[in-house]
């Protein structure tokens, strides 16, 4: 993606064809945001009625361990597929390996990949300004009140009660060629709401040994870590522009939150991110750990990611806001 900015005027609102079972679930419509709302309300109301019926009754090391398994196994879903590999093509790696990641990075239940490819990319596009879809300083007031619903709309409202098309055959076509990723895409809620559900709950008759394990397998492996995972990605669009330090010049407000990198796999470097989107590694730092890129290392020391994109000291100093 080029990082430079593309005019209101050259926008076309063309709308997308529905494909498949995503048909039923056009952006914008009733149903859509019925669904949105219900993937991020249900979890908390359904956390919040169990913990009242079995406190300290329902958490050992096993439900730890299938909390811990599916949320960095589809963080990295997240983090590594969708966001670095897909968004901003920072390696490259073979079909067999694409397919993997898009499946993962599905049932995290974060969106079909061709959409969420698409809304980031037009992110980084119009970043903070009129045209970002989930910007916390774009169009919401001055003042607190206009902070607080700026924060409210760039953290979950945009997802809630947004009806801005992510245009994925301006942002995404490249994606939309290759015929693998269509088909997971248009197959999302079998990975999202099936197969994504159906591990932890198996993980929970393998460890608990039983049924009702299965249960407990679903509600920390299912619901927990939902709640866990779909709040840490807000925090980067929310936090991350309002809150930290800019270390490069990306005029914008993204911003480093160095104490965010254990939950969002070294996403919240997004200051260093948003100066240099096609980096695979978003902790440029010294100290600045980054797990995501601890993966696509692996990836690349097994031959499964090559063409790893690194920023070379020299570039990062022309961006650098201590040297002017």
């Amino acid at each position: 993606m080029p990082e430079g900015r593309v005019g209101l005027q050259e926008r076309p609102r063309a709308p997308r064809a529905a494909e498949g079972p995503r048909a039923a679930f056009e952006i914008g419509s009733t149903a859509d945001k019925a669904a949105n709302i219900l993937v991020i309300t249900v979890p908390l109301i359904l956390l919040g009625v169990f913990a009242s019926q079995v406190w300290n009754e329902a958490l050992d090391w096993r439900d730890l361990l299938i909390l811990a398994i599916t949320y960095f196994g589809y963080g990295a879903g997240i983090t590594v597929g969708f966001h670095r590999l897909f968004t901003h093509r920072s390696f490259k790696t073979g079909p067999a390996t694409r397919v993997f990641f898009a499946i993962l990075g599905s049932m995290a239940l974060e969106g079909p990949v061709i959409e969420w490819v698409s809304y980031h990319r037009k992110h980084h596009t119009f970043s903070d300004q009129e045209g970002d879809p989930h910007s916390p300083h774009a169009g919401h007031g001055d003042g607190l009140r206009g902070a607080l619903r700026g924060l409210f709309h760039a953290h979950c409202g945009w997802v809630m009660f947004s009806e801005e098309d992510s245009e994925e055959e301006r942002y995404a076509r490249d994606l939309r060629a290759d015929p693998l990723l269509r088909f997971v895409d248009r197959t999302f809620l079998i990975w999202g709401a099936g197969l994504g559900m159906l591990i932890p709950f198996g993980l929970g008759v393998a460890l608990h040994g039983s049924l009702v394990g299965g249960l407990r397998g679903l509600l920390w492996g299912g619901v927990v870590r939902m709640i866990l995972l779909h709040h840490s990605t807000f925090s980067i669009n929310s936090i991350c522009h309002f809150f930290g330090r800019q270390r490069f010049d990306t005029h914008d407000e993204s911003r480093n939150v160095w104490w965010l990198v254990p939950f969002t796999f070294g996403e919240s470097w997004h200051n260093n991110h948003h100066a240099f989107p096609t980096s695979a590694r978003h902790g440029l730092g010294r100290y600045q750990f980054d797990p995501s890129m601890v993966v696509i290392r692996l990836l690349e020391m097994t031959g499964l990611a090559y063409d790893v994109v690194r920023i070379s000291p020299e570039r990062q100093a022309t961006k650098l806001l201590e040297a002017r």
